[in-house]
């Protein structure tokens, strides 16, 4: 058999495979042969019939040439490399070969062959036996295929129903699987049993023929005295080959099976890593006894379906536990929120295959913040595995926390890079974090590598709303590049913020931005009711399926009921950055009038402009701009800007031509107060303004 690979290359966590005891008591030996490294490990029994001594033998696929003759070996390996290259699952052959003093001997080898993720073949594993005995009476070549082709067929139903196995998923599978494929069927049985080992009891989980359930063997002791306690006990199966057998060597269970016409029954033990994990029955109304190839046959059947059940047992462990992960990682509840209806909801991918875990790091948010404010926050970790999910739960978290402290949108994005990167994790999250002001309609949006979100208007209409954004979390910090640009949208009553993770737009061969069309259609059809639009889209994120989680969040703006006392609006302004500047007009003129003070927009705009502007040119670092209302009998809206600068302003005479000292001359011109207040090292200047509730 000729080399594959090189040594160099890793070889998988479970090599080499451990054989099943039924093999050896059979006298039969297993192999596993590593195609990327070469490697070709063989268990005692294996050696034994290919006359190696261990200490001969180094574990190469070439060493077999020693006893494998030249022709044979170019006709094993002709057989495999067709077998792998018309994609086969498995393949049969028998061969000769020569022990140390000579002789020849008949040897049958059948190997499973297995392939990675993307389908490129990296291992086979099979079995071995001396056949010499059994070809003894086939005197020719033309016999020898005659005898291949027989065994052929009888071992098809092995081959399929182990081809269909492998993509069982669940305990359920298996069983559907051995149903559906008419595995049963064409082995002549009329009804399968299978129980489980669990607690040293056998939990029956398939019942056989409807009506054929007998009372009282739901739940079993291995102690009790029926077949399938017995080859759990003895590792070893059974085979019943006359109703008078079964009678005399079960009584307690053969009265109620006389009704079914058994005839014959073979029970197996499913064993995994020397191991019970279950036992398995076939009944037979038209079979008297077994051949040894049909005994061949069935226990092959039998390890097959133990390996299937272990991953499917493995699977609905770790499923269960990914689940409970999941849910303690996202928030129990959210937080009631007045002047919005808030929706969340969150899929879990359905991941084919043994190592999908129905588990990802796709997160959603909602942070209650002082002022009528409210955090929305929408995330996804990369991957799919619990680290994803511990991960996120760690980000939610810090996420959280940044923003109750009263960050600014920037910082709290900047501060949870930073964390993820010195978590010390390999992985990285795309993060939208958006601020509402539930009274001024003002949202701030901070974007880090995530989808922008949609904005859906009262009549139903919506849009994607681009806002330009940074690298994304772990990222941003590893290149030094912590600076993300806040976007300002205005969220009218009626308005509906909905923010989402990309497994409900990305869909296999379909660019990003026609998926976000695809879904601002879907929105813009959608009910108006946040939660039944919420259901809308997980419903057809369900019917698409695809292989990445989805997180969903959905806000609408109802509007407080009445002007209110407390709304507050803050932004940080950096030196030398115009676009905050302006942005933060932008703010206080929308804040301005949402509090329904309009009439003294353009006044209060200019104060915060004349008060900002001298902050920064006037001392060194950001000034922080608060625009709030305060309640009394007169409503008064209150400006205030903080610096770093403990020196006070003071009035300057601008002169004729002069361009200036007339700032405190505007603010005391416009403003209904101002005045200066201490700030730890620095001060804060405000104004504030007369702004009465409209009476109708």
């Amino acid at each position: 058999m000729a080399e594959r690979g090189a040594s160099a290359l890793s070889l998988p966590d479970d090599w080499p495979a451990h054989p099943d005891p039924i093999l050896a008591l059979n006298r039969m030996g297993s192999f596993d042969w590593d195609l990327d490294t070469g490697l070709f490990h063989m268990d005692a029994q294996a050696l034994e019939i290919f006359d190696f001594r261990p200490e001969e033998y180094d574990g190469r696929a070439a060493s077999l040439a020693l006893r494998i003759p030249q022709d044979e070996s170019r006709r094993i390996d002709a057989l495999v490399s067709r077998s792998i290259k018309e994609g086969s699952e498995n393949y049969s052959a028998y061969f000769r070969i020569r022990r140390r003093d000579g002789t020849l001997r008949w040897t049958h080898t059948h190997g499973y062959i297995r392939r990675d993720d993307i389908g490129r073949p990296n291992r086979i594993v099979g079995i071995v036996r001396d056949a010499t005995e059994e070809l003894q009476q086939v005197a020719d070549g033309e016999a020898r295929a005659a005898h291949d082709d027989a065994r052929r067929r009888q071992i098809n139903v092995v081959q399929v129903t182990t081809a269909a196995l492998a993509h069982a998923r669940t305990v359920q599978d298996v069983i559907d699987v051995l149903k559906d494929t008419q595995g049963i069927s064409h082995l002549g049985a009329t009804s399968l049993v299978m129980g489980l080992v669990e607690a040293g009891r056998i939990r029956l989980i398939a019942e056989g023929p409807e009506g054929s359930f007998v009372p009282g063997t739901r739940v079993t002791r291995i102690d009790e005295p029926y077949p399938m306690s017995e080859v759990v006990r003895t590792l070893s199966p059974r085979f019943i080959e006359s109703a008078q057998e079964f009678a005399a060597g079960y009584p307690v269970l053969w009265p109620h099976l006389t009704g079914l016409d058994i005839t014959a029954a073979a029970y197996l033990p499913l064993i995994v890593q020397a191991r019970p994990i279950g036992a398995m029955g076939l009944l037979y109304s038209d079979r008297n006894g077994f051949t040894d190839e049909e005994r061949g046959i069935l226990v092959a059947l039998g390890s097959s379906i133990a390996q299937s059940l272990q991953r499917a047992m493995f699977y609905e462990q770790e499923k269960d536990i990914a689940e409970g992960l999941q849910q303690a990682m996202l928030p129990r509840t959210i937080p009631s929120v007045p002047g919005a209806d808030v929706a969340v909801r969150y899929r879990a991918a359905a991941i084919g295959g043994a190592k999908g875990r129905d588990i990802g790091g796709d997160w959603y948010d909602l942070i209650p913040l002082p002022g009528d404010r409210v955090g929305a926050v929408i995330g996804d970790v990369q991957g799919h595995d619990t680290h994803a999910a511990a991960v996120m739960g760690q980000l939610r978290i810090v996420l959280r926390a940044y923003a109750a402290e009263g960050h600014p949108p920037a910082t709290v994005m900047a501060r949870a890079s930073v964390f993820l990167h010195e978590l010390d994790t390999d992985r990285f999250a795309t993060c939208l974090y958006a601020e509402v002001d539930l009274v001024t309609g003002v949202v701030q949006v901070v974007r880090a590598g995530h989808i922008d979100p949609l904005l859906r208007a009262p009549d139903g209409g919506c849009r994607r709303m681009p806002v330009e954004g940074g690298l994304p979390l772990g990222l941003s910090a590893e290149f030094g590049s912590l600076d993300y640009p806040v976007g300002t949208l205005e969220l009218d009553p009626g308005h509906t913020l909905l923010l989402c993770t990309d497994g409900l737009v990305e869909q296999p061969g379909v660019d990003l931005d026609d998926g976000m069309r695809t879904l601002a259609a879907l929105v813009t059809d959608g009910p108006q009711d946040v939660r039944e639009l919420a259901d809308v889209l997980i419903d057809e994120a369900d019917e698409r399926g695809g292989d990445d989680d989805v997180a969903l969040l959905v806000l609408r703006r109802r509007g407080l009921d009445a002007p209110q006392s407390g709304g507050r609006l803050q932004q940080q302004v950096a030196p030398g950055d115009p676009e905050a500047l302006a942005e933060a007009r932008h703010l206080i003129r929308a804040a301005v009038r949402a509090w329904g003070a309009a009439d003294r927009a353009d006044e209060v705009e200019l104060v915060a402009d004349e008060l900002i502007t001298n902050a920064l040119m006037h001392t060194e670092g950001a000034a922080i701009v608060t625009l709030r209302v305060l309640g009394g009998a007169d409503r008064r809206l209150r400006v205030e800007v903080e610096d770093s600068s403990s020196a006070l302003p003071r009035r300057r005479e601008a002169g004729v031509a002069g361009v200036s000292g007339r700032g405190l001359m505007l603010v005391d011109l416009l403003a209904d107060g101002w005045g200066v207040e201490a700030r730890g090292g620095g001060k804060c200047v405000w104004c504030e303004f007369d702004v009465p509730v409209r009476r109708p």
